[in-house]
């Protein structure tokens, strides 16, 4: 029997959590692909009791419970926290303690009877690390090297908001660290807030918009908001911050410095948030690249690995490589809080000492992060026949065929496939993919499908062979996660581009591969071998094969608001919602005209406007 340890995240955002067996994942979730809540916070019941079943054991076989941060370490920085900013933190002194004092500071043992009411066995022993150290843990421990420097950014553990740390063999030794309240994440975020998002759920929406803007505010924040040293550590002026007194991030210093009250969520547009965004991911990027070199420089390493929601700025971690301060950089797929459930029990199945036997093959030990559920060809068709639903059962082969050949001819496709990806990335298994050379496919795939913003830009999946063809990349980029330029030999300068400005940018095609490619010639690049995903590489090159072109857009199978699908229900009424015109479900393909309930309103295409 293998040594299995159990990790979990809870009760902030993003609740998950994973199965390592003898140091290897073999199974990881979120919660909220089960809830259906997004970001759900609560005790990942259902992640947990499917990392058991994926493995087919029950608590009884599991060694230890890994959790994720310490609780009683962040109740002491909280009531630090409301002692310094007393009186004037009163009001959230008052709205917050109750649950410190009730159950928070306590979490571990809620935990514990959280696991005992699951009735899968006895609850094994829990074992409580540090958030800072799950995030390195979950950095290193699967990455592809021996020995590497670590760097983890985020909002705030319990102290802790930027680390660094050294990995070698399986350890990790803590280097240096910044501080709350001085947080790089919590900077971001407060301008997440600002211009008018959600803060911990917003923050890729103002990297995407960044684009559209100048950064004529970033010597402003650096001037009034941010002391960055030479090494990247830095210190913020708290007086333009309301996050150590209230419920939000930003009052009325921050009005004053920038012109105006925060933009009203869901209000329009303007200029200035355009250029607060290009400004504050312009020093973001300046920070993260200074803390890389630094990173470099203390410990000699060549190589580097990346984790925490910052981790997750996939234009700052191309800058990284962009400068080559390393020789290589790799960054984990779940980086966020739903990757301390894997981080803390990677550090403990270390400690039990479990190598990291991944490190024999040159790959990472992330298993493409297709660590969720996945179901069998009889499990959906058995679905699909309760439904009454048309579908047609393929071969591997003939699916591929079709589906590309749809694609081709301008189809938006549903692409289920194998297990669930973990982290907040699609990465070819629960997708919405397109034509990347249809210039309407861009705006088509935000207003019609996913129901969101018309400035959010679409990632672009390439055959590994082809990525340099395409794209000015020089590392594999499996999970998604970093941003760099298309090649110039796929560019296009169109005229008008330097007239145009905002949201008029998007009508501009800019490179043989438009429905891809952001407006400052930039994507998001995940590339693919068969070793990552296999039926995914297969499309790709069934698709190249037709067209000539290795690239696909891919985007998360969900609309706006909601979880990423993880089931086949979940997948089938997500096509009849929106415009998606083929479902592929493993092996079966479903067409839109084919469904009873279908009825159709026009083509898509009609209602994008291209001038």
């Amino acid at each position: 029997m293998s040594d299995l340890v159990l990790g979990i995240s809870a009760y902030y955002h993003d609740s998950a959590a994973a199965l390592v067996a003898d140091g290897v994942p073999v199974a990881a979730a979120q919660e909220e692909r089960f809830s259906r809540v997004r970001h759900d916070s609560a005790f990942p019941r259902l992640a947990v009791e499917y990392c058991l079943r994926e493995a087919g054991i029950t608590l009884d076989d599991v060694s230890a419970v890994a959790y994720y941060e310490d609780p009683a370490l962040k109740f002491r920085r909280v009531l630090t926290t409301f002692a310094g900013a007393a009186p004037t933190g009163f009001a959230s002194f008052r709205d917050t303690l109750p649950a410190w004092l009730s159950w928070k500071r306590r979490t571990a043992d809620v935990v514990r009877g959280q696991l005992a009411e699951l009735g899968a066995g006895r609850v094994p022993p829990l074992d409580v690390r540090r958030h800072h150290e799950s995030h390195a843990a979950s950095a290193f421990l699967p990455s592809p090297y021996e020995s590497a420097a670590v760097l983890c950014i985020d909002g705030v553990g319990e102290w802790a908001t930027t680390t660094l740390w050294h990995g070698k063999d399986t350890g990790i030794t803590p280097v240096s660290e910044i501080r709350f309240p001085h947080s790089l994440g919590l900077l971001y975020s407060a301008f997440t807030y600002f211009c008018g998002f959600k803060v911990d759920s917003g923050e890729y929406k103002l990297m995407g918009l960044a684009p559209y803007g100048k950064p004529r505010y970033a010597q402003l924040i650096k001037d009034k908001l941010i002391d960055i040293k030479p090494d990247g550590s830095f210190r913020l002026d708290m007086r333009y911050f309301e996050y150590l007194r209230g419920q939000v991030m930003t009052g009325r210093g921050f009005e004053q410095l920038f012109g105006g009250p925060r933009r009203a969520p869901e209000g329009p547009l303007t200029e200035r948030e355009f250029d607060l965004a290009a400004s504050v991911q312009q020093v973001t990027e300046e920070v993260v690249v200074l803390l890389a070199r630094h990173a470099r420089e203390v410990t000699g390493e060549r190589h580097l690995v990346l984790a925490g929601g910052v981790a997750l700025n996939c234009v700052a971690n191309g800058k990284i490589i962009k400068e080559k301060i390393f020789d290589e950089v790799w960054i984990q797929p779940a980086a966020g809080d739903a990757g301390g459930a894997l981080g803390a029990a990677l550090i403990v199945a270390a400690e039990r000492g479990a190598p990291r036997t991944h490190l024999a093959t040159g790959g990472d030990g992330m298993s493409g992060s297709l660590l969720g559920p996945g179901f069998s060809d009889e499990e959906i068709v058995a679905y699909l026949d309760g439904q009454g639903a048309p579908y047609t059962l393929l071969s591997s082969e003939d699916l591929h065929s079709q589906v590309a050949e749809g694609l081709a001819e301008g189809k938006i496709v549903g692409w289920f496939q194998g297990r669930m990806e973990f982290g907040p990335r699609a990465l070819g298994a629960r997708s919405i993919i397109g034509d990347p050379r249809d210039p309407a496919m861009q705006s088509a795939m935000n207003l019609k499908i996913k129901f969101r913003e018309s400035f959010r830009p679409f990632a672009p999946a390439v055959l590994a062979e082809d990525a340099k063809e395409y794209f000015n990349i020089d590392q594999p980029s499996p999970y998604m996660l970093v941003v760099t330029d298309i090649s110039p030999g796929q560019r296009i300068e169109a005229a008008g581009t330097a007239e145009a400005a905002g949201l008029d940018l998007l009508k501009i095609p800019r490179s043989t591969i438009p429905a891809v490619t952001h407006v400052d010639h930039s994507a998001r690049v995940q590339t693919v071998t068969e070793t990552s995903n296999a039926p995914f590489q297969r499309l790709l090159t069934a698709f190249k094969e037709r067209t000539g072109c290795p690239v696909l857009v891919n985007t998360s199978f969900n609309v706006r608001g909601e979880p990423i699908v993880a089931s086949p229900a979940e997948a089938y009424a997500c096509f009849m919602r929106t415009n998606i015109d083929l479902l592929a479900l493993g092996n079966v393909l479903l067409h839109k005209e084919d469904q009873p309930e279908w009825h159709e309103e026009g083509d898509w295409r009609e209602a994008i406007p291209l001038d």
